[in-house]
């Protein structure tokens, strides 16, 4: 008598299992991903090696051994390249991260190792991806590389220990952060000429720069102070009072305002960049120490390293997210600290330095998707699409 009744019910929760089955995998792969697209995550290790995460399958799959004290890991702009510096080794490298076509392994390599100089410890692309800029902090030098013939095509002198090269959006000039003058010197992007260099906060080690290339501020991890530069004119406009000494500042895409990362101070501050007025304070935990910012400016990932887990902050509304359905907070792992989203904002990407793990958190709604081991020690977090 119940025969029909309990097959149709079977029926159900059979089709209701194969359903779920199927949001899931639609919501694990991206939909913009062809059969011959490849997204990948490429995570720097203290032992020297780069290791290649899968973000469809979600597992490591090679381990590239590039080179001593690795730093400054950045995915080229247009060229399907990861770039970064060695600083133990005194060279920048190129990582072609290819995959075999016929059987999806990945077989990429180092392709390149151009030396720098000593200490190079960053680097960065001129807006149209055709030179990279970096600094060797040994020698005070600043270099420029072509990307496609990899030659050296300028160099200048710097200020002391230039720690970071920055282009500006404009194109027309790259700004020198050098840590032991306190300085900041404006070059030209062409001939790397020095055109004025001002004076900041002591060991400054980052810099954001508005979408008009208009004005720069300079973060120093030090220092409770932030300094705003007037690149026009040259000149410093303003040292800015903080609530603790940053580690990380994010400048909104349109440029309107700017927020500073303290776990000195466990929260983060929203500075209005036309007024250069200290505004909102917001308390987010025992350390935040790196953010990244969602392409529409609406959404806040913030690394809490004592903690071990992630905070999504309301930028908007000046709140942390606790919408029911969502998780919080979300963890992350053992002290973790790069962020990352993938292309499409599917997914946050967290380096979790204590635990040697990649965290890998599903954004719509805020929960661990899984832990992914990468090596000792991981640092800097790069996507590459191709």
């Amino acid at each position: 008598m119940n025969r029909p009744k309990n097959f149709r019910v079977y029926s159900l929760m059979v089709a209701l299992a194969i359903g779920g089955i199927v949001l899931l995998l639609r919501e694990h792969r991206p939909s913009f991903l062809r059969p011959d697209l490849h997204l990948s995550a490429y995570v720097t290790t203290a032992d020297g090696n780069v290791t290649v995460v899968d973000l469809v399958k979600l597992k490591a799959v090679a381990r590239i051994p590039v080179g001593p004290g690795l730093s400054g890991m950045r995915e080229h702009p247009t060229r399907p390249e990861v770039y970064g510096v060695s600083t133990a080794g005194g060279y920048l490298w190129i990582l072609d991260p290819r995959f075999d076509p016929l059987d999806g392994h990945f077989t990429g390599q180092v392709s390149a190792r151009i030396p720098v100089g000593p200490l190079p410890y960053a680097l960065d692309f001129s807006p149209d991806g055709k030179r990279i800029y970096t600094t060797a902090s040994g020698n005070d030098t600043l270099l420029a590389i072509d990307a496609r013939s990899r030659a050296i095509i300028g160099r200048a002198s710097t200020g002391r220990e230039p720690v970071l090269a920055h282009a500006t959006p404009d194109g027309e000039s790259v700004l020198v952060v050098n840590r032991r003058d306190a300085s900041v010197g404006i070059h030209d992007a062409t001939t790397l000429a020095v055109r004025g260099s001002v004076s900041v906060v002591a060991q400054p080690v980052d810099v954001a720069v508005l979408p008009d290339s208009s004005l720069a501020f300079v973060l120093s991890r030090t220092e409770r102070r932030l300094s705003v530069v007037d690149l026009r004119r040259g000149v410093l406009v303003t040292n800015l009072e903080l609530a603790g000494a940053p580690t990380d500042m994010l400048l909104k895409p349109d440029g309107g305002e700017l927020y500073v990362i303290s776990p000195e101070a466990h929260g983060l501050q929203a500075i209005n960049t036309s007024t250069h007025e200290v505004g909102d304070y917001m308390v987010l935990g025992s350390a935040p120490t790196r953010g990244v910012l969602s392409e529409d400016a609406s959404l806040l990932y913030v690394s809490d390293t004592a903690a071990g887990r992630v905070t999504p902050v309301d930028i908007y509304n000046r709140r942390i997210v606790r919408d029911p359905g969502k998780g919080f907070p979300v963890p992350a792992g053992d002290s973790p600290a790069a962020l990352r989203f993938d292309p499409a904002e599917n997914l946050l990407l967290v380096v979790s330095q204590g635990s040697g793990d990649l965290a890998v958190i599903r954004v719509r709604t805020n929960f661990l998707l899984t832990m992914i081991p990468v090596g000792d020690h991981p640092q800097d977090l790069a996507v590459n699409l191709f």
